[in-house]
């Protein structure tokens, strides 16, 4: 009796779970498009694919008739707007876009817009190339999602498409209706025979760039030079000079990957204050260290063993802050577990030789 009173138990409770997941509205492209309000034109054969899947975003589309597209984009409703961009490089400037939003009022409005920058001034409401077929758009809310139907008047709509996702309860103004900076967008290639929806990750060549010469120098090539100046001192001169080379061009190459990072900024106009932050302040530590350099005091000197403590603990400051923002911009670039992983196993392996070179100069002086 009581057995069966716990499978009804669980089966009662496996009802109520499935009924709340129905209810958050997921949607798939396993799933038929079945929405009270029907899009105004024949949805029934349309293509479905992923096409941003850390936001769950799906499209429908196909071409329907002679020079016309049919799309349908699929989204969370989070009150935000959402955006469908078409782009003839990947690249926000210069494309067109398709944006759409539902308050939680219930009142609804798509647009099209001109993407003529990165600053929301330069995003211009009913403005771009996008030709609509006049009396089929249509936004509609449904089970927490957002059905954003168009049709396009073109032979072959670009396969570079962007995608938006807007700030949280920021939805445009009907006075002039401005879009406010996006928090989340996404470039992809998309197939339109096959189906095949690849991403493009926005100036992807540039992230590489500020990524591994951040890494290299802040990350591997500075702590190597401090190591080579603490347990190489016995074969002066070498050490030294070694130990201002190997410094310098730790320095040089940091200072590029921070320039990268600038410029990185400012293309993808993303907020990363603190990442930021913490770059200038490991740079200034930096130059701090090269104005120590060239400035410090004889061995003789009675200061020189202040300069020390100021030159070590700049360092291992400078080093340590380095190794933290690193992860941290490994996690706001969504690098993936590799860098992760590369970078701890590099770290692991510095900290285990300097280990073992520590504990051999303590048994030395001994």
């Amino acid at each position: 009796m009581k057995t069966r009173y716990n499978i009804f138990a669980l089966f009662f409770f496996v009802q109520i779970l499935s009924s709340q997941v129905d209810c958050q509205g997921t949607d798939s492209c396993n799933s038929n498009l079945n929405l009270k309000n029907k899009p105004l034109f024949d949805t029934s054969s349309l293509r479905c694919v992923s096409v941003w899947a850390a936001q769950n975003y799906i499209l429908r589309y196909m071409q329907t008739d002679t020079k016309v597209w049919s799309f349908v984009l699929s989204a969370p409703n989070s009150n935000s707007f959402i955006g469908m961009g078409f782009s003839r490089d990947g690249k926000m400037e210069g494309s067109s876009a398709i944006v759409g939003w539902v308050s939680t009022d219930g009142s609804s409005r798509m647009k099209r817009y001109f993407l003529g920058g990165q600053s929301p001034e330069q995003v211009l409401p009913d403005q771009g190339n996008l030709q609509l077929v006049n009396v089929t758009s249509s936004i509609a809310a449904e089970n927490s999602r957002i059905y954003m139907a168009f049709q396009l008047n073109t032979e072959m709509p670009s396969n570079r498409l962007i995608y938006s996702l807007g700030p949280n309860g920021r939805l445009p103004s009907p006075v002039n209706y401005r879009l406010s900076q996006h928090r989340e967008h996404t470039s992809t290639f998309l197939d339109y025979t096959s189906g095949q929806s690849e991403s493009k990750t926005p100036y992807a060549n540039l992230r590489r760039s500020h990524g591994l010469l951040n890494m290299f120098s802040w990350g591997i090539v500075i702590p190597i030079g401090a190591m080579v100046a603490r347990y190489l001192r016995q074969y002066d001169p070498i050490w030294f000079y070694s130990h201002t080379t190997i410094q310098s061009l730790g320095f040089l190459l940091g200072f590029a990957g921070i320039i990268c990072g600038f410029v990185l900024e400012d293309r993808l106009s993303v907020d990363v204050d603190r990442h930021k932050a913490l770059g200038i302040f490991i740079l200034v530590l930096g130059c701090l260290q090269v104005i120590a350099f060239l400035a410090r005091p004889g061995k003789e000197s009675k200061v020189r063993k202040y300069w020390n403590w100021y030159h070590y603990t700049l360092g291992r400051v400078l080093i340590l802050l380095a190794a933290v923002n690193i992860f941290y911009g490994i996690h706001l670039g969504d690098a993936g577990t590799a860098w992760n992983v590369g970078f701890a196993v590099t770290l692991f392996v510095l900290f285990t030789t300097a280990a073992i070179l520590e504990i051999r100069m303590w048994m030395t002086t001994k």
